[in-house]
């Protein structure tokens, strides 16, 4: 059975590359017990979706600031 930091570090992992099979299915083995690991997953994932919503190469409207 995976340790809490094992399944973490493969929850970041999975996000570059794709996990073995072993991997994988150590993983959501832990993650059906472990609902701290679940919540990480989660937010992971809410993280990543931000991320790939954000624009890149257009700074932040200055207007919004006080001077």
């Amino acid at each position: 059975m995976l340790s809490c930091e094992q399944a973490t570090r493969l929850t970041s992992e999975r996000q570059e590359r794709s996990l073995t099979l072993r991997e994988n299915t150590e993983l959501k083995m832990h993650l059906m017990i472990c609902s701290g690991c679940r919540e990480f997953g989660r937010q992971m994932d809410a993280l990543r979706s931000l991320i790939r919503r954000q624009p890149f190469g257009n700074p932040p409207d200055k207007s919004d600031k006080d001077d």
